[in-house]
């Protein structure tokens, strides 16, 4: 048996224990915003247990051990018998529009907890597991996972970055959103702009039909949503194109950049939103790489080699190798236009 360093094991053992505590977590956190417990806390807190369960319309001995629970990870605080969610607990985990609410995250867990014998058994033969026979609803938790960062930077942000974008758009444009799942940005865009045209492609069916379902509720009629693919889906002269968190899960990326470059106009842009990686994995040993090659081994590599080409670039790409697929469409300038924590935005003409 080789000699162990004590120190570095018993930091080892604290690290894991902190993570399994975390993943035990992930029922809980989603039992609680299913039925509504955060958002009853921090409409009513402080509360003992029975005032919240009484509130909430619970059983009064689940909600102790749940605030327990709660209370031990850090989420909700304990004070003297009373419970309640501080200015940043709850913008965490009971306000839906906040840039860091992390509900989706959990959910998005979840999905990929349930999506491990597929993947498991894709470890041996190679093979990919189609988005839509992801377990769970696995395209609703990356919806949700990905909304708040589009609410709170799309169209405060991310478009103002991109060189004559947001003219073209209060004048009128010419819109395509390619890999739209439930058309979340794609709707965004649509009320920010109400001059311009707006069309949403994805090819996951369900997707496209949750998206239109999404546009009719919220009443927006500058927009529509087809099934399409990447690399072949309908339109030209398209003033710009976006990819939000997609490209890197495409089967052939290079072919889609191709069609991309080919449905703009001249003077079109094409924004990239990918997730935030460095170039290298030593660059990316951190806790936004570690959560994001986790979700690329269970849910983007598995999608990407269920498609024809299966390049796989994954989720940590990196700008680097992502300017080069965009680069091998045509287009002859790339640059980062703005990132936040979790993503950047890449400009491509």
């Amino acid at each position: 048996m080789p000699q162990l360093d004590e120190a570095t094991l018993n930091e080892l053992v604290d690290r894991v224990l902190s993570d399994v505590g975390g993943a035990v977590s992930v029922p809980l956190v989603r039992i609680g915003d299913a039925l509504g417990l955060y958002k009853t806390l921090k409409k009513i807190g402080p509360a003992t247990p029975d005032e919240l369960a009484a509130a909430a319309e619970c059983a009064p001995r689940y909600v102790r051990e749940w605030l327990s629970a709660q209370a031990a990870s850090g989420y909700v605080h304990h004070d003297g018998g009373q419970f309640s969610l501080t200015p940043e607990q709850a913008f965490i985990f009971a306000e839906p529009d906040s840039p860091v609410h992390l509900i989706g995250a959990f959910d998005t867990a979840a999905a990929m907890v349930e999506n491990q014998q597929k993947v498991q058994v894709s470890f041996k033969t190679g093979k990919g597991v189609a988005w839509g026979d992801q377990a769970g609803c696995m395209f609703c938790a990356v919806a949700r996972l990905f909304r708040p960062g589009y609410v709170n930077a799309l169209v405060q942000d991310w478009l103002p970055a991109l060189e004559g974008v947001t003219e073209k758009l209060n004048a009128g444009a010419k819109v395509a959103d390619v890999g739209c799942g439930h058309g979340l940005s794609t709707i965004l865009m649509a009320q920010a702009f109400p001059k311009s045209r707006f069309t949403g492609f994805d090819f996951h069916p369900a997707s496209i039909a949750a998206a239109t379902a999404h546009s009719r509720a919220h009443d927006v009629t500058n927009v529509t949503f087809e099934v399409g693919r990447a690399q072949d889906f309908a339109g030209r002269d398209f003033d710009l194109i976006t990819c939000f968190d997609c490209l890197h899960d495409m089967g052939d990326p290079e072919a889609a950049a191709v069609h991309i470059r080919k449905a703009l106009k001249d003077d079109g842009t094409w924004m990239v939103v990918e997730p935030i990686a460095g170039d290298t994995l030593e660059e990316n040993i951190n806790p936004v790489g570690r959560l994001y090659y986790s979700a690329s081994t269970m849910i983007c590599v598995p999608t990407s080699l269920a498609q024809e080409a299966g390049l796989a670039l994954g989720a940590q790409a990196g700008e680097k190798r992502l300017a080069q697929v965009i680069r091998s469409g045509g287009f002859q300038h790339v640059r980062r236009a703005a990132q936040t924590p979790l993503n950047m935005v890449l400009e491509a003409t």
